[in-house]
């Protein structure tokens, strides 16, 4: 009974061992240390047969071509700087651009300056044309000049004189304010009070 049990044992895990068998014993006269090497060199080989290498990844970003243009030479350029704030710049390119511009500040009420930006620039258009451009930039906005900017029609006299009545109905109203507020400063004040909450959308009752 117990050799059934002996050979059943080793029946089994003769089944287990991989179909390839690896002796760390001596093999043909070499010792432990040569069947060593040469099992870790199999090892070795093994796992370089399974190596795949990968796929390079593939490049889906759009093709630009850059197009290149002639290029413009600045002919002439110029800029002088004072201690004040003022300037003046000039410059000219080949392509048939010139622009000037000068800058000062001036005092636009108690403690409060503005810069004033003044130029003028042309080139030519597509069609052949020069533009000539003319600029001012201060305290009240920006205003430009040139012949290619369309003007709005002028106003028919009809419509002119119902301005100047409309004007003049507004400077006859302020007119009427100054003497009320000179002979009754209260009212003035309150009237003040109501046109601001009248501005801010909160209506005073009736």
């Amino acid at each position: 009974m117990k050799v059934l049990v002996i050979f059943s044992a080793v029946l089994a895990l003769t089944t287990a061992l991989p179909q390839r068998k690896i002796s760390l014993k001596s093999v043909s006269g070499l010792n432990d240390q040569q069947t060593v090497e040469q099992n870790y060199n199999y090892q070795a080989e093994y796992k370089q047969s399974e190596y795949r290498p990968l796929k390079p990844i593939e490049d889906f970003t759009p093709k630009v071509e850059l197009e290149t243009s002639t290029y413009i030479p600045i002919i002439s350029f110029d800029k002088a700087q004072d201690t004040d704030g003022s300037y003046k710049t000039s410059y000219e390119t080949g392509n048939h651009i010139y622009a000037e511009e000068q800058g000062y500040f001036k005092s636009v009420g108690e403690d409060k300056d503005a810069l004033v930006q003044e130029g003028s620039y042309s080139y030519t258009a597509p069609d052949g044309q020069v533009i000539n451009i003319e600029y001012t930039a201060d305290e009240l906005g920006f205003r430009v000049k040139g012949d290619h900017i369309p003007t709005p029609p002028p106003v028919s006299p009809e419509i002119q004189k119902g301005l100047d009545l409309i004007y003049a109905g507004i400077k006859a109203k302020q007119e009427r304010a100054e003497i009320e507020a000179k002979n009754n400063p209260e009212a003035a004040r309150q009237q003040e009070e109501r046109a601001a909450l009248d501005y801010k959308g909160l209506y005073y009752e009736q």
